[in-house]
């Protein structure tokens, strides 16, 4: 998206004031917001426009916008150590007006690079589903584990693939084996 301005004398620099844009997006100079959003939220920034007048004009504006997702993956219940089990549950939603063939897969990452799925499921969901639990879990042998949590939209109308993924930010510790 490109800012535009009028008055003054060009050409025109602009700058975020206050706030912090999303993350992947950026804020050129010459007032162009590139890039797509990560994360879904709320963001309210402040930008400014300076012409090249002597002295300089200077003029702000406050924008708030809220960035959807079409596909989200969240956290229900983290995961956790349960004795030798880590178990969980996430949820999943699509704020699209397409319909997905969603695959959820769970992964636990041992210290040593080995992937054992802990999770799986595979289904259609629907344009506008909201929330759809996900549970997760099974037995692990003693040591440390980042558990990987993707969602994989096939939206078979167009012939595109959304994709989500949450991490935990450390490896959960399992200290006795099954």
């Amino acid at each position: 998206m490109l800012l535009h301005a009028s008055g003054g004398v060009p050409p025109y620099v602009w700058s975020v004031a206050s706030g912090d844009l999303p993350e992947g997006v950026t804020f050129t100079p010459e007032g162009c917001l590139c890039g797509r959003p990560n994360k879904p939220g709320t963001v309210t920034l402040t930008v400014r426009v300076e012409d090249s007048g002597h002295p300089a004009h200077t003029i702000s504006k406050e924008f708030t916008a809220v960035v959807s997702a079409p596909l989200l993956i969240e956290w229900l219940q983290p995961p956790k150590v349960h004795d030798n089990r880590i178990d969980g549950s996430v949820q999943v939603s699509n704020s699209s007006k397409e319909n997905f063939d969603l695959t959820v897969i769970i992964v636990a990452v041992a210290d040593n690079g080995r992937a054992t799925a802990i999770g799986y499921e595979r289904f259609p969901l629907k344009a506008g589903a909201n929330s759809v639990e996900i549970l997760f879990g099974n037995t692990l042998p003693h040591g440390g584990y980042v558990i990987h949590a993707d969602a994989i939209a096939e939206i078979p109308a167009r012939g595109a693939i959304l994709r989500q993924r949450l991490q935990t930010p450390h490896p959960l510790q399992i200290a006795q084996g099954p």
